[in-house]
């Protein structure tokens, strides 16, 4: 690498062509520095427009909304977190993420991308062992999820899915 430029425009390269998200550990090792430097870069690419959104798993880059995205309004245990959201995505939608009205700091998202059992074991460990608390704990369990789904008909599955379990809020 020459320059930060070049690095900043290889990093943006890199998340065009993962099919997963990229840790900035894992882009750290790639491009020889530090992971603080990468979120820098992570930073100023956002500054000039790139799309970057941080996850759990790592970077994702915003490849537009294929499909049909919809917010859904659910209310459960933190027990029930995992079956949630295993209902979601065995329906074929992605759980984009997951917002919270909190009485101070208004609304309060925590981005998921979560697309498949996989993602949602992963997820439910990394709580897990951070031993931390679902945002929905703040509001008694009640919280909004934005889902993008492939179509009319998996929207319409998630619903059912999800007021069949008594989660849906209505």
């Amino acid at each position: 690498m020459k320059n930060a430029m070049e690095r900043r425009e290889a990093v943006l390269e890199r998340l065009r062509a993962a099919q997963a998200p990229v840790s900035a550990a894992a882009l750290a090792r790639q491009f020889s520095v530090s992971r603080q430097i990468i979120v820098g870069d992570v930073a100023l690419l956002r500054a000039a427009g790139a799309d970057i959104t941080a996850t759990p798993r790592g970077y994702v880059l915003g490849q537009g909304t294929p499909g049909l995205v919809c917010t859904v309004a659910c209310r459960h245990t933190p027990e029930d977190m995992e079956r949630e959201l295993q209902l979601m995505v065995d329906q074929g939608c992605t759980v984009e993420n997951v917002i919270v009205e909190h009485a101070v700091y208004g609304q309060l998202v925590g981005q998921l991308h979560l697309s498949s059992r996989y993602d949602v074991e992963q997820f439910v460990q990394a709580v897990a062992r951070q031993q931390a608390r679902p945002l929905s704990d703040l509001t008694g369990g009640i919280h909004l999820h934005t889902l993008l789904c492939p179509d009319e008909g998996a929207r319409q599955r998630v619903l059912a899915a999800l007021e069949e379990a008594g989660f849906l809020l209505t």
